[in-house]
């Protein structure tokens, strides 16, 4: 898989792609990721990628011609499946759409910045728009490092254990049931029984259970359908 993120401030997502799981995926070779300038696809010399909305009004607006040109850029050198803009008014970020955007090949990510970006790019450059919350953040980097986490730990391989992540939270939309380890006795507080029992038929049922009753409790939307 190819994930290329355009963006004006490369350099702050540069962390969370070079650790941890993601970091394994891209050594294996299951995931390459490129991070775009988008001043490098301006002719101003002040590299400028942004100016004063028409109209008038507070804030800046990224320009389209610098996003034109680094999407022909990256599109005549493949084809891509998906050309993500991360906004605060987009379709919310879920498993689904991570469990979907997982089997894609390409991808591109524009990471929006400023006040937002000239309406023409949502209305004829992108293909999809994404928001990972009901809140607004200073730029679309930090989204753009949530969707491609989220994704990476999908792709076959870059989990040691591939079980892992098909027991997560929101999966079946339900969350995920409590967990625990050792020791299983401290301060009095103690593991249920029936994770000691070795029955895992009885402990599969346990989690399901505690699944479903954790969901009614904490997220009783995800069960509307229900």
């Amino acid at each position: 898989m190819r994930i290329d993120i355009i963006t004006v401030l490369p350099e702050l997502i540069m962390s969370p792609l070079d650790h941890s799981i993601i970091r394994r995926a891209r050594d294996k070779g299951l995931v390459e990721i490129n991070l775009i300038n988008l001043r490098d696809f301006t002719n101003d010399r002040h590299k400028t990628v942004d100016d004063y909305a028409f109209g008038g009004g507070a804030g800046m607006v990224m320009m389209i011609e610098p996003v034109y040109l680094a999407l022909e850029k990256l599109k005549s050198e493949r084809i891509y499946d998906e050309i993500i803009y991360t906004s605060p008014d987009g379709e919310p970020f879920s498993q689904k759409i991570a469990n979907h955007l997982s089997l894609k090949e390409n991808i591109i990510i524009l990471a929006g910045h400023y006040k937002g970006i000239d309406q023409r790019i949502r209305d004829h450059l992108v293909s999809r728009e994404i928001s990972v919350g009901d809140y607004v953040l200073s730029g679309g980097e930090l989204p753009a490092a949530i969707l491609v986490d989220a994704v990476t730990r999908l792709i076959p391989g870059a989990m040691s254990d591939e079980q892992s992540a098909l027991s997560d939270s929101f999966q079946d939309d339900l969350l995920a049931p409590p967990v625990y380890t050792r020791p299983a006795e401290f301060m009095g507080w103690h593991v249920p029984d029936i994770l000691l029992s070795g029955n895992t038929a009885e402990i599969d049922r346990w989690r399901h259970e505690e699944s479903i009753n954790r969901t009614k409790k904490l997220r009783p939307g995800l069960l509307k359908d229900e």
